[in-house]
């Protein structure tokens, strides 16, 4: 099982390769959901994300998650091919927490292909910040 510990790690970057391990086999978990940094102006990130949360109908969707685990699990399953068996197979496989458990204390892991010092510029929001404003 792999623990990955997302504070300060870049959303786009580490859900691929929570994405591309759990198609490979691997159990992942993914902790400290809302401390994932989106990168960009926080003005516009929000924006765009209120957009996208009050668009579509109430009854058929799309439904955007207004919590940051559930968040982040749906951009980790727009990476997977969640429509075939493989895929969910795979999507079944990620498991995302707000905070740190108790029972992954000490085990997580950071990546350092998704830090947020890869960054450009210093134009981020996180993840709960985000959420917060929809």
């Amino acid at each position: 099982m792999i623990v990955i510990d997302a504070k300060n790690l870049i959303l786009g970057r580490f859900a691929t390769h929570v994405a591309k391990q759990a198609l490979l086999g691997e159990e992942v978990r993914v902790i400290n959901c809302e401390k994932a940094i989106v990168s960009g102006r926080k003005a516009t990130t929000i924006k765009e994300t209120q957009q996208s949360a009050n668009r579509g109908n109430p009854v058929k969707g799309p439904f955007i998650p207004k919590m940051a685990d559930r968040y982040v699990r749906r951009v980790i399953r727009g990476m997977l091919p969640y429509k075939q068996v493989k895929g969910a197979q795979a999507y079944k496989r990620v498991l995302c927490y707000v905070g740190e458990p108790e029972e992954f204390k000490g085990k997580a892991e950071s990546l350092e292909a998704a830090s947020f010092k890869k960054l450009p510029n210093l134009k981020f929001v996180t993840v709960g910040e985000m959420l917060q404003n929809i």
